[in-house]
């Protein structure tokens, strides 16, 4: 799994900008001698901006630039000159990426469509210069609000693929060679558990040009939510299917009981499964003849529509493509994807080696105070020349206090 190109969950490390300072400049100009505070305001920080990308199948790149640092904002000038605002970085990821905070597991937010932009970290804003804090009774203001501070936060990104089914069965119980002979998907196939590590997509072709996608997650056993084998860590890429095809082979012991005990694991990872159309493909049945074959239909679970197919000869691929094409157009399993109610990240879905990946010592960005002018040259009874309005200053919108001039 570590040399795959397939990477679902990652670690990253994000920081946005911090607002510039405002000035404190005072305007000085031949034959203007007392011009009064005309300091600018500071720009605001670079936002962290998560944009999806249709293109994309994997968190890949993210992998090897787990820094994300935006530009910070620059400080106010003369002459009520704005600073510039700090650049944006804007991370491109796959449809379906969820973003959780890394240290509480919490769930932030999910980018689902093409071309979706998701603000995760804002960018601290400007401070006001010294020219917003003049009035008739504090003609010389030597003080001006200093920006925000930037926001870093360590964050888990997690790739949910997106898919119309979803294949769901134990090792070895021919999920893979089904997708293969229903795409033009070429997953590894061989006859030991497992042989699935990472999961896999398809493009299913149906009749008059359509098709749906289909999707083979690694095999799951009893027990995997409490982390045997490969654990529940995969079936976050069924979450968002409409339709969940169980493959049983045909020669189990009880298919009943293996069907009950895939459900009962996909309940207790994510209860909301158990609303998502079912369909059970009874696979392997090239090894059975028709006696064989009436047999294991009367011991099919009830509640679940049942196909007897096999990869191997094309039998039954037909109908079940019909089956899937039905239960994927039905307007009842078209459930949008904003209703999922993502739960937070605990031990059992959670990646050690990503988690327990050590950030470098992020660079600091040099502070930038703005002007540096000797304020003791001014006289509190400068003139002002501009007139002043009370609606130019916003108390809201500061976090310092104007009258103190050690702010």
């Amino acid at each position: 799994m570590a040399d795959s190109n397939f990477i679902d969950y990652v670690k990253i490390l994000c920081r946005s900008g911090k607002g510039g300072a405002g000035s404190r400049h005072f305007h000085r100009a031949k034959y203007v001698p007392k011009g009064g505070p005309d300091g600018g305001d500071g720009g605001r920080g670079g936002h962290i901006i998560l944009r999806g990308n249709s293109h994309m199948w994997t968190l890949l790149p993210l992998k090897f630039n787990r820094h994300i640092f935006a530009g910070n904002g620059q400080s106010g000038g003369a002459d009520r000159s704005s600073g510039k605002d700090g650049a944006d970085v804007v991370v491109e990821v796959p449809c379906g990426t969820v973003v959780y905070d890394a240290d509480t597991g919490e769930f932030l937010c999910e980018v689902n469509y093409d071309g979706e932009e998701i603000k995760l970290l804002r960018g601290g804003r400007g401070g006001l210069g010294n020219w917003h804090f003049k009035s008739s009774t504090n003609r010389t203001p030597r003080y001006a609000q200093p920006g925000e501070p930037a926001i870093e936060k360590s964050v888990v990104l997690e790739l949910k693929l997106l898919a119309d089914v979803g294949l769901v069965g134990f090792p070895n119980a021919g999920k893979s060679t089904l997708l293969s002979a229903l795409s033009a998907a070429r997953p590894k196939i061989a006859d030991y558990p497992f042989t699935t590590m990472e999961p896999q997509l398809g493009i299913v072709s149906y009749r008059d040009n359509r098709s749906f996608v289909m999707a083979d997650i690694p095999g799951i056993i009893e027990g995997a939510s409490e982390g045997r084998g490969l654990g529940l860590r995969f079936l976050r890429h069924i979450e968002r299917n409409a339709v969940l095809l169980f493959v049983v082979p045909a020669d189990a012991d009880d298919i009943a009981e293996q069907y009950r005990i895939l459900l009962g694991e996909l309940e207790k990872f994510n209860p909301q499964l158990m609303d998502k159309e079912r369909i059970l493909a009874v696979s392997k049945c090239d090894m059975l003849d028709d006696e064989l074959m009436e047999e294991v239909r009367a011991t099919l679970p009830e509640g679940v529509r049942a196909v007897m197919i096999s990869a191997v000869t094309g039998m039954g691929l037909t109908e079940l493509k019909d089956v899937l094409w039905a239960a994927v157009t039905d307007d009842r399993n078209r459930i949008a994807v904003s209703t999922i109610t993502h739960r937070p990240l605990d031990g059992h879905h959670r990646v050690r080696e990503e988690d327990e990946f050590i950030f470098d010592k992020a660079p600091q960005m040099p502070d930038d105070d703005g002007d540096n002018l000797d304020y003791d040259d001014f006289d509190d009874d400068e003139f002002i020349g501009d007139e002043y309005s009370e609606d130019d200053f916003h108390p809201e919108d500061s976090n310092i206090d104007p009258l103190n001039d050690e702010a």
